[in-house]
This record gives C-alpha cells, structure tokens and sequence, in this order.
C-alpha cells in the first residue's frame, strides 16, 4: 500500500501479514476519489473512519490537509496506523483514536470545521440492517459538521443489499484480480444456504473504469446476460433471507453522488444547504 500523490508521493505504508485482518482500498480507486476531491485536500481537516493502516487519511495529509483524526477500533491495526505516522513524521498533523468509529467518542473528538470524512465500514457490518442504520446515523452527524463546501464519503460494496441476518466476520481476499469473465455463475455448494439478486434500477449511478489487476473480486459475479449478481454465502444449513436494496439518502445532506467500480462503490455527500 502507497501514498499516491502530495508530499509523500510513492511513500509505502506498513500493512498486517494478514491479509484478512484489513480491507484497503484499492489504489485505482483511491487514485479516482482523490480526483473527485481535488481542491479539496488543501487546507483541510479530516475525520477518517475505520482507519486501517491509513491509506485515506494519510493520503489526504501527503495532498495537503492540515489536521486528521484516524479512527481505528482493532489495537493491532492501531498500532500499525501509528507507525506509519510516526515514519511520515505527521504526528503534529495527524492523530489515532483507538475506538468505534460509529461511537460518540469519534464524533466528540472530531475536527472542526469539518472539511472531508470518510467512511469505510466492513462489509459483513454494512450488509447487515442494524450495522447499516448505525453508519448511516454516523455519517448524519458528520454530515452536519460539515463546511459549506466539505464532503462525506462512504464506501460500500455494490451493490448494497440488507439482510436483517447477523453478520458474519469478512473473508481473507484470496487473490486480487478483476471482474469474473461474463457467462460466470454464481457458485453454489449443496446445504449451504444462498442470497442471490440481480441489480436494480438506481438513479444516476457513475460507473467508472476500472484497472483488472487492482481491483478485489469480491462476492460479486457477473450473470449470463452480462447482469451484476450478488451472492452472499450464509454458511452450512442457513435460511436465505431476503435482501432489500438500501436507502442510501440522508435528510440532512445532498447526495449521494455514487461512483462504482465493479463490486465496491464511493459515495459522496454534502451537508443540505
């Protein structure tokens, strides 16, 4: 994992040995939102959600902002963010709080103003209906934080089904490559209990490029008639549930302006003028 661009441009970041403990965003991606907040970075403050070892917020102080707060619950990973920091040397710039970042400790020690905050949820904890209520209340309240010309962003994977099911601890990512091949069927193991839905109609959706080799695979497979399928693997002797497409519009904010890159999307919002 890298700083792309700014002040530490090509700089590398310490990661876990395990590759399922942290879900980084892919650098294809990172690379494109960063496009679509240009301007934007200089000057700001920063709240950086389920921080990882920093690949968002360190991003956004290399391109210029001036304060962030990482939020990390997992100590490991914590303490892996606070190297990177302390090896960038942007202590005086940004900060780690070892917490829930859906928590209101987050939202007390947030910057303010509030330039851009990030969002970056699990996916078992976004899938599921009462973790999704939760970030989205979060992301409200961040929201209203907000300046005038600030952003939230929130990443989730695409698309975003609900289930009321309790969600399950994410899959180490085997192998990053690109999109299945088109004609691929979801797979099905006998007894085990499956989701699978086709892709609605959403309004306005920004399908971007997308670059095969840095882009994860996912749970996302691409059906017979060139139609996104999401499957979800519930485990041995497990009901399907069904799945409901989520309401991804805040009253208190404008938005969300929604770019997709094959199983993962970024959303963006501003606060409701």
């Amino acid at each position: 994992m890298r700083i792309i661009a700014g002040e530490f441009r090509s700089r590398r970041l310490a990661t876990p040995a395990d590759a399922s403990t942290t879900r980084p965003i892919p650098d294809r991606v990172k690379e494109s939102l960063f496009g679509l907040l240009r301007g934007h970075c200089e000057g700001a403050t920063v709240f950086d959600g389920f921080s990882g070892t920093g690949a968002i917020g360190l991003e956004a102080v290399s391109r210029g902002a001036k304060e962030c707060l990482c939020v990390e619950k997992d100590r490991r990973i914590a303490a892996i963010l606070q190297e990177n920091i302390d090896t960038l040397r942007v202590r005086d710039r940004c900060s780690v709080l070892v917490g829930d970042a859906l928590g209101p400790a987050a939202i007390a020690r947030c910057p303010r103003p509030l330039t851009l905050a990030f969002l970056d949820p699990p996916y078992p904890l976004v899938r599921e209906t009462t973790g999704y209520k939760r970030v989205m209340t979060q992301l409200a309240a961040l929201v209203d934080l907000l300046t005038d010309d600030g952003f939230a962003v929130l990443r989730t994977p695409w698309p975003l089904l609900l289930s009321d099911a309790p969600p399950a601890e994410e899959e180490p990512v085997a192998r990053r490559g690109g999109k299945p091949p088109r004609g691929e069927k979801g797979r099905r193991a006998g007894g085990r209990g499956k989701s699978r839905t086709t892709e609605p109609a959403f309004a306005d959706p920004v399908f971007e490029d997308e670059d095969e080799e840095d882009l994860p695979e996912g749970k996302i497979t691409i059906g017979p008639d060139g139609e996104i399928i999401e499957e979800i693997d519930l485990g041995e002797g497990v009901a399907a549930p069904e799945l409901v497409r989520a309401d991804l519009k805040l009253e208190n904010a404008d938005g969300p302006e929604t770019h997709v890159y094959h199983g993962m999307a970024v959303h963006l919002y501003m606060r409701k003028k």
